[in-house]
C-alpha cells in the first residue's frame, strides 16, 4: 500500500486522463508522461517512482543531482525540461536520456562537446518560444529553422524534435490551436531540412495536457496535479 495515497491516485487519474486523450486523437500508447519533480517532496518524489511512474522531468540541476539516488535506485528515466545553463551541462550529460530546453547554439555546442568527451550522443529538443513571451525561453519561431540546420550538423547530439512551454489560455481549444501551430512549424522545419525520423513533441503540463495530446504531443510535464492533494492542499 503506497504510504501517500493521494499519489497513487492522483497517478491513476491523470494516466486515465492521458489514455483517454490518445484514444480520441488515435494516439494510444504515443506519450510519455514526464512527472516535473519540482513540485514534489523526495518522500512524494519516491513513493510516486514506487507506483510504477517510469519517467521525470527536472527542472534544476542541483535538484537533479539531489534526486539522483532516488532516480537511480527506481530504474527512473531522467530528462531535463528547465533551462540549463552551459556550465552545468557537464552534471548532467551522464545523467539524462534527453535534454528537452536547447534554446541557442551556445548551448548546444556545449552539449555537444560534453558529450563527446563522455563517448555518448544526446537526444535533443529546441524549445520553440511560438508566443513570443518575452518573460520565457526559447527561440522565436523564425530563429528554428537555421538554428536546427547548425545542430543537425553536431556530431555527438540527435535533434529529436521540439519543445514549447507557451502562454495560459482560458479554453482547451485555446491550448490546442497553441500546440497545433507550433507542431506545423516543427513539422515544416523538419520537412525543409530533411531530417531522419519523425520529430517528436514536449508539449503541455497539469493544465494543458489534454490538448496538447490532441495536438499531438509525445512527451507531456505534468507536476502539480501528481504532486498535490485532490483537494489541493499544498503539501511540505
Amino acid at each position: 500500500m503506497c504510504a501517500l495515497p493521494y499519489i497513487a491516485e492522483n497517478l491513476s487519474v491523470v494516466r486515465q486522463e492521458i489514455a483517454e486523450a490518445e484514444g480520441a486523437a488515435g494516439r494510444e500508447g504515443r506519450t510519455l508522461m514526464l512527472a516535473a519533480v519540482k513540485y514534489g517532496s523526495d518522500e512524494e518524489v519516491r513513493a510516486l517512482l514506487h507506483e510504477g511512474a517510469t519517467a521525470v522531468g527536472e527542472n534544476r540541476v542541483q535538484q537533479l543531482l539531489s534526486h539522483w539516488p532516488i532516480f537511480e535506485s527506481c530504474g527512473a528515466q531522467v530528462h531535463f525540461i528547465g533551462s540549463l545553463q552551459t556550465n552545468k551541462v557537464k552534471y548532467i550529460i551522464d545523467k539524462v536520456a534527453m535534454i528537452h530546453s536547447v534554446d541557442s547554439l551556445r548551448l548546444a555546442k556545449t552539449i555537444d562537446a560534453q558529450a563527446m568527451r563522455r563517448g555518448v550522443v544526446m537526444d535533443v529538443l529546441l524549445e520553440i518560444n511560438g508566443a513570443r513571451e518575452e518573460a520565457k525561453s526559447g527561440v522565436m519561431p523564425e530563429e528554428a529553422e537555421p538554428l536546427c540546420r547548425e545542430i543537425s550538423r553536431l556530431s555527438h547530439l540527435r535533434l529529436r524534435g521540439f519543445m514549447t512551454m507557451g502562454p495560459r489560455f482560458d479554453s482547451p481549444e485555446a491550448y490546442q490551436a497553441y500546440f497545433a501551430s507550433v507542431k506545423a512549424l516543427g513539422d515544416r522545419i523538419w520537412e525543409a531540412l530533411a531530417l531522419k525520423g519523425t520529430p517528436l513533441y514536449s508539449m503541455g503540463m497539469s493544465e494543458s495536457f489534454v490538448p496538447a495530446i490532441m495536438a499531438g504531443a509525445d512527451f507531456v510535464r505534468i507536476g502539480r496535479r501528481l504532486f498535490h492533494p485532490a483537494d489541493g492542499t499544498p503539501n511540505g
